[in-house]
C-alpha cells in the first residue's frame, strides 16, 4: 500500500513547514533589492512595484481558488490537496525563475506568478486545518500554522543576505524557492477528511455576496482590513523610520527590527491560540452553546483578537514617539506580541462565521479584501504624509487603525451569524 499522509499531526506539521517556505520566498525579495536594482537598472519605484504585483497577483486570484475548494471534493484529481500542491508547485518555480530574470518584464511576471501560487495555498490550507484539528485545540493548532508567517519573514532576510554574499543575489531565489518544489509533491500525499454535503457548487460573485450578508462574518472581516492596513505600513517604514529617527544603519535597523518581529510574533502567535482555546471551553449552559457552537466560538476568538488590537494601540503610540532606538524596542517587542495574538484566532474566526460549504470562498474573500483595503494603500500613504511632514507624524496613522479594529470586532462580537442567515436563505 502506498504512503498517504493521514495522521491531522503530520498534516498540521507539513502545512505548517510549506507555511514558514511561503513567507521565505516572500520576504527572500527585499534581502536582496540593492543588487537586484543595480544589476536590472530598476529604480526605487519600480523595485516597490514588484511588491504591488506580488499582492495582485495574490489577493486578486484567492476568490477564484476559494470557490474551486469549495466545489471540489475529498477526492481525484479535483481535490484541495491537488490545488494547495499546484500552488506550492507554482510559486516555487516562479521564486527560481526569479533568479534567472534579465529583464524587468520576466523580474515582473514572475513576482506576479509567485503571487497566484501563493493564493492558491494560503486560501485552502487554513480550511484542511480547521476540518483535522482536534475540537478542543483548534485555535492553537491554527497558531502553530500562523507562527511560520513572522519566522518565515524573519528567515527570508536572514537566507536573503547569507545566500547573497556567498554566491550572490541569484542564488537567493534558487535556494528559496527548490524546497518548495519537492514539498509539493507531499501534498498530493494527504488524505482529506469526508466533507458535508454542499448546499450547491457557489460561484464567484454569488458566494462573496452570500457572505457579505453575515453580519458576524462581515464584521470580521473589517477588523481584520483595519488591522492589516495598521500592521502592513508599520512593517513596511519601521526600518526606515528606526535610521531616520534615530540613527541606526539601515542594516542594523532592519535586523534588530525583524529579529524582535519574528520573536515576538512566534511568542504572540502561540499565545493567541492557547489562549482563544481555553476561552472558547465553557460549560453547557454560557454562551458557547447558546445558539451554534460555531458562532460562538467565533465570538470568542473575536474577543481575544479585539483584545490584542487595543493593547497595541497605547504600545504602537509609545514605540513610535519613543525618546531613544532602546525605548522604540521596548515598546515594540509587546506591541508585536499584541499583534500576533489573533493570528490563529482571526483565521478560526472567519471559517467559522460563515456555513461550511462556503468557508474556502470565505478564506479567499477575506484574503482578497485586507490586501485590497489594507496593506495596499498603507506603505505608499504613510510614505506619501512622509514627503511633506515629520516620518513619525505619518507613522502615527498606525495606532487609529488598530483602534478601528479593536471597535470593529467588539461591534461584530453582538451580531448575528450564519446560522440566522441560512434560516433567511431557506
Amino acid at each position: 500500500m502506498s504512503f498517504r499522509i493521514r495522521s491531522p499531526r503530520l498534516i498540521l506539521a507539513l502545512l505548517t513547514a510549506l507555511n514558514l517556505l511561503n513567507y521565505v520566498d516572500r520576504y527572500v525579495l527585499p534581502a536582496v533589492i540593492e543588487p537586484l536594482q543595480v544589476e536590472l537598472g530598476l529604480s526605487s519605484f519600480m523595485a516597490g512595484l514588484l511588491f504591488t504585483v506580488f499582492l495582485i497577483g495574490y489577493f486578486g486570484t484567492s476568490p477564484i481558488f476559494g470557490v474551486l475548494g469549495d466545489r471540489v471534493g475529498p477526492t481525484g484529481k479535483q481535490s484541495r490537496r491537488g490545488w494547495i500542491a499546484a500552488g506550492v508547485a507554482v510559486w516555487s518555480v516562479a521564486t527560481i525563475t526569479t533568479g534567472l530574470a534579465r529583464s524587468v518584464g520576466a523580474l515582473v511576471a514572475s513576482r506576479t506568478v509567485v503571487g497566484v501560487g501563493e493564493a492558491s495555498y494560503a486560501t485552502l490550507a487554513p480550511t484542511l486545518i480547521d476540518e483535522v484539528a482536534p475540537p478542543r485545540r483548534l485555535t492553537r493548532w491554527m497558531a502553530i500554522y500562523s507562527a511560520a508567517t513572522p519566522i518565515g519573514g524573519a528567515l527570508g532576510y536572514i537566507v536573503g543576505g547569507k545566500v547573497m554574499a556567498a554566491y550572490g543575489w541569484r542564488s537567493a531565489f534558487f535556494f528559496a524557492g527548490a524546497p518548495g518544489v519537492v514539498a509539493a509533491l507531499l501534498c498530493l500525499l494527504i488524505v482529506e477528511q469526508a466533507r458535508p454535503p454542499r448546499l450547491r457548487a457557489p460561484h464567484l460573485i454569488g458566494a462573496a455576496a452570500q457572505l457579505a450578508r453575515i453580519p458576524l462574518y462581515r464584521g470580521s472581516v473589517v477588523g481584520y482590513c483595519a488591522h492589516t492596513f495598521a500592521v502592513g505600513g508599520f512593517a513596511f517604514w519601521a526600518p526606515k523610520y528606526l535610521h531616520q529617527r534615530y540613527g541606526l544603519a539601515l542594516g542594523d535597523a532592519a535586523t534588530r527590527f525583524g529579529a524582535l518581529a519574528a520573536l515576538g510574533g512566534a511568542v504572540g502567535a502561540l499565545a493567541g491560540g492557547l489562549l482563544a482555546d481555553r476561552i472558547a471551553r465553557a460549560p453547557e449552559g454560557s454562551d458557547l452553546h447558546a445558539r451554534s457552537t460555531d458562532e460562538a466560538i467565533t465570538r470568542a476568538n473575536l474577543r481575544l483578537c479585539a483584545a490584542g488590537t487595543a493593547m497595541a494601540v497605547p504600545l504602537a503610540a509609545g514605540a513610535i514617539l519613543a525618546p531613544t532606538a532602546g525605548w522604540f524596542f521596548s515598546f515594540f517587542f509587546p506591541c508585536q506580541i499584541a499583534v500576533f495574538l489573533l493570528s490563529g484566532p482571526i483565521n478560526i474566526a472567519l471559517l467559522r462565521s460563515a456555513p461550511p460549504h462556503l468557508r474556502a470562498s470565505a478564506m479567499a474573500v477575506a484574503i482578497f479584501s485586507i490586501h485590497a483595503l489594507g496593506d495596499l494603500w498603507s506603505p505608499p500613504i504613510i510614505g506619501l504624509v512622509a514627503d511633506y511632514a515629520p516620518m513619525f507624524l505619518a507613522m502615527l496613522a498606525v495606532p487609529p487603525f488598530f483602534a478601528l479594529a479593536t471597535i470593529a470586532w467588539a461591534r461584530a462580537i453582538r451580531t448575528s451569524g450564519w446560522l440566522t442567515w441560512a434560516a433567511r436563505v431557506r
